[in-house]
């Protein structure tokens, strides 16, 4: 931002929800919540996307109504020719998007655009790359540490780093949600809508240390970029994406507009976010670039 400024992007609910409640969070959100854009759409699963077709347009409108501009995520793993189509549809209609994969970028010809956290963008050249593809926000892969994500945010003004959520670490074409309750992905009963902050995954002496999310892979501590603010704020981060979780997301955002603008201290922030009801403990290990499982905030 010219001014200095870290805007807040809230990413697209990345959970299987039921259609009353994601239209109730966003309508939240539209109202009350102090961030800058909103990423809506289906990232995780194209199966799902039919439940939310009829309200996407209308929750678009009503963000925007509540100041908030709108973007359009698209699938992160597009495996068939009708999801490539669909995305084809979503660009050819003009809507501002933020691209999950690289075939999204390819359909995007050059037009402008923004850039999930699903891409493996891992240096300045890569990221300068994308740049010169028509991207103009990039939200960096989680599991940077802060010494590379101050060397790409210094070599162009467009990196926005995954401040909140439990982070994004992997995609398959298997669904692991279905397989878990036996069944098979083309006849799954939706079964990842009976988590709601997706199902947790335990070592073999019940250490939690992933989640799933269907086809999707996250970590399970929530990642919590506090501690590192003036570091990101002083390598020119212009954007800091919170990951929709079924706590109270309008407080979250509160939490990080005030740590952003100088107004809330690491600490004031950390005792805010736990007492929300996460699905895990806060970390930001990866941020510090610490080895294996990534540690409770202390």
């Amino acid at each position: 931002m010219s001014d200095g400024r870290i805007s807040l992007t809230l990413g697209p609910v990345l959970y299987n929800w039921p259609v009353p409640r994601w239209i109730d969070f966003y309508n939240r959100i539209a109202d009350e919540a102090p961030v800058d854009r909103v990423c809506l759409g289906e990232v995780i699963c194209s199966k799902r996307k039919p439940f939310f077709d009829e309200v996407l347009l209308l929750t678009a409108d009503r963000l925007e109504r509540g100041g908030k501009d709108v973007l359009y995520a698209t699938l992160a793993l597009p495996t068939t020719k009708r999801e490539i189509r669909d995305i084809g549809d979503m660009v050819q209609a003009g809507y501002a998007i933020e691209a999950n994969d690289m075939a999204t970028v390819h359909l995007l010809n050059g037009r402008e655009h923004a850039v999930g956290p699903f891409l493996n963008i891992y240096n300045e050249d890569a990221l300068a790359l994308h740049v010169r593809l028509g991207a103009t926000r990039v939200c960096l892969p989680p599991e940077l540490p802060l010494e590379s994500v101050a060397v790409m945010a210094k070599a162009s003004p467009v990196v926005e780093v995954f401040a909140f959520g439990r982070a994004p670490l992997a995609l398959s074409a298997r669904c692991y949600s279905a397989r878990s309750a036996g069944m098979a992905k083309d006849s799954c009963q939706f079964v990842c809508e009976n988590e709601r902050d997706g199902m947790e995954v335990t070592t073999l002496d019940g250490t939690p240390f992933l989640s799933v999310n269907g086809i999707q892979t996250q970590g399970y501590a929530v990642t919590a970029a506090t501690r590192q603010m003036p570091e990101l704020k002083a390598a020119g981060v212009v954007s800091l994406r919170l990951s929709p979780q079924s706590c109270d997301m309008v407080r979250v955002a509160g939490i990080f507009r005030g740590l952003a603008d100088g107004h809330t201290t690491p600490t004031e922030a950390n005792e805010a976010l736990n007492v929300l009801g996460l699905p895990g403990p806060l970390s930001d290990g990866f941020l510090r670039g610490l080895p294996g499982c990534t540690p409770e905030i202390d």
